[in-house]
């Protein structure tokens, strides 16, 4: 598989990702022009509730089944699926509950009472979407991303869509329509989705108690980790809206819209490096050290001249990306571009912490900081204003930062400075490698 297996599974990963921030971001673009800032505020903060209830239930179910999944005997595949399954509705049902309780609450807590009835109508795509991810794991599992690159396709192409006809005809959506096409869009892709995953699904009734234990047990640590990571990197903008307005949030969002250009390659990179990292952590942790060195190394390559272009344009890309209504998001904007440094390093101290067992040291690290996220961002909020969570996020992503590299040195003997020589070979080695070679090939 070996060299084979990087390529065409790399390069699935960083067209699905862009595909993401491309439609993601396209939508943002449109639905800023469409939407009036209370509107789209209310719209960010209902994306930030329903993407943690996403991460929670697949922090739990996604890596226990793709690390146990990858290296399964044949005849322990069907119990581990089935076992994946169980957990995952059980946790989806239980978060029906939690959002039919709080969903009124939320709405007064942010003053937009739109936003009961769509977390309301949301619990049918959430259902939906727990099968989907199910079948992307599983596909994850066999090395395959075909069907998770196609589904995710889907998803993203039919909000867009619909986003699309709305800004074409300068109607002013109400928010609960957007919350109809994602009902569309989740029915199509997982019914897509069963199309590539089928012939590795073999189902049965039995419920098997001890995979159950094994993968709760593995799982509970990485969904503790998922709900903290999403906290830290969402708690500023629910903070401002509650502390001070939709409004707030919304111009929050502008900058961190922006800033996600700089995730594609890190969340590409992630994806395809923990299967190999929980196969490699089987023959030593020499290779799994050098599988954090070089992603790292390759992802900041890959972002450093992105960072850089953003800092240095981000006026006229506020400006030309949100309009008029957002010139408060162009210092917002500079200070998060400086914290976005840090993501490579924490996107990959998860994954080789999580592929080596120790899934427990990693949840405790990122329950920490989100915890220091929380506390600075209410002192910074409440004497700063919006700047302040810009600014308490950036500290706590530094803490962060440097408590990852001291546990990834007592623990694989990471060299934070081999990271940026990896990234700057990278260069010459991409040169050389692709560019010469096809030059002297035509």
């Amino acid at each position: 598989m070996g060299n084979n297996y990087w390529i065409k599974s790399g390069f699935l990963n960083i067209i699905q990702s862009f595909a993401n921030v491309l439609f993601g971001f396209g939508g943002f673009y449109m639905l800023v022009r469409v939407l009036d800032k209370n509107h789209f505020g209310a719209w960010t903060l209902f994306i930030t509730i329903t993407s943690i209830l996403e991460v929670a239930r697949n922090g739990l179910v996604g890596n226990a089944l793709v690390k146990f999944l990858s290296g399964a005997k044949p005849e322990e595949k069907t119990p581990i699926i089935m076992a994946s399954v169980a957990i995952s509705t059980a946790l989806s049902l239980f978060c029906v509950l939690l959002n039919l309780m709080f969903s009124h609450y939320l709405s007064l807590l942010w003053h937009s009472p739109e936003l009961e009835v769509m977390f309301y109508v949301h619990n049918i795509t959430f259902l939906l979407s727990g099968v989907l991810a199910i079948f992307n794991s599983v596909e994850q599992a066999n090395l395959t991303f075909n069907g998770i690159f196609i589904t995710t396709l889907v998803r993203q192409i039919i909000l867009f869509m619909f986003i699309l006809g709305c800004f074409a005809s300068q109607f002013a959506t109400p928010l609960i329509y957007l919350v109809y096409v994602q009902i569309l869009g989740v029915v199509i892709a997982t019914a897509v989705g069963y199309q590539y995953v089928n012939k590795y699904l073999i189902l049965e009734k039995n419920i098997y108690i001890d995979w159950m234990s094994k993968l709760f047990h593995f799982g509970k640590y990485t969904f503790g980790t998922s709900v903290s990571a999403i906290l830290s990197g969402t708690i500023d903008q629910m903070m401002l809206g509650a502390m001070l307005s939709p409004v707030a949030s919304g111009a929050f969002n502008v900058a961190v819209r922006i800033t996600n250009l700089v995730e594609i390659p890190t969340s590409a990179i992630a994806t395809i490096v923990f299967p190999q990292s929980a196969k490699r952590a089987k023959e030593g942790l020499d290779g799994v050290r050098y599988l954090y060195e070089k992603s790292v190394g390759t992802i900041l390559a890959l972002v450093i001249p992105v960072i850089t272009f953003l800092y240095i344009f981000s006026d006229l890309i506020v400006n030309m990306i949100a309009g008029g209504k957002y010139d408060d998001s162009i210092p917002l904007l500079k200070i998060t571009l400086l914290y976005c440094m840090f993501v490579p390093f924490g996107r990959q101290f998860g994954v080789v912490i999580d592929s080596i067992g120790k899934t427990q040291l990693t949840f405790w690290v990122v329950l920490f900081c989100a915890c220091l996220n929380i506390g600075i961002n209410y002192f910074f909020i409440k004497s700063q204003g919006v700047m302040g969570a810009a600014r308490a996020t950036l500290i706590s992503s530094t803490f962060g930062f440097i408590i990852g590299q001291v546990i990834l040195y007592r623990e694989l003997k990471v060299n934070v400075l081999r990271t940026f020589v990896y990234a700057f070979r990278f260069y010459p080695e991409f040169y050389h490698r692709h560019i010469k070679f096809y030059l002297k090939k035509d």
